[in-house]
């Protein structure tokens, strides 16, 4: 059974960094695009970045393009998020998923059957 692990998320200033990772078990990382998500109280969850199987292409939302960076360890079995420059609009929890890429890109969320536990970041002004 596959598990998917979220770590990293905190308490940080407008301007700062944080990395958050997702770490999975049960099912290798590598035979499966990933995605984050994040979401906030009384809100859909949305789309933030999508990884496909190799590593070599990313997407990502545009309200977090040039900011955030995702990428892949296959041998840690392990995605990360880099957040730089967070806004106060970044906060939320956020969620990492295993499943089809076109689901991610076009934030079918509902579609995604694999996700993880959720790890919240804040960011404050």
């Amino acid at each position: 059974q596959v598990q998917l692990v979220e770590s990293g998320g905190g308490l940080v200033q407008a301007g700062g960094s944080l990395r958050l990772s997702c770490a999975a078990s049960g099912r290798t990382v590598s035979n499966y695009a990933m995605g984050w998500f994040r979401q906030v109280p009384g809100k859909e969850r949305e789309f933030v970045a999508a990884i496909n199987l190799s590593g070599g292409s990313t997407s990502y939302a545009g309200s977090v393009k040039g900011r955030f960076t995702m990428s892949r360890d296959n041998a840690k079995n392990t995605i990360y998020l880099q957040m730089t420059s967070l806004k106060p609009e970044d906060t939320g929890v956020y969620y990492c998923a295993q499943g089809p890429l076109y689901y991610m890109e076009f934030g079918l969320y509902r579609h995604l059957e694999v996700w993880g536990q959720g790890t919240l970041v804040t960011v404050s002004s």
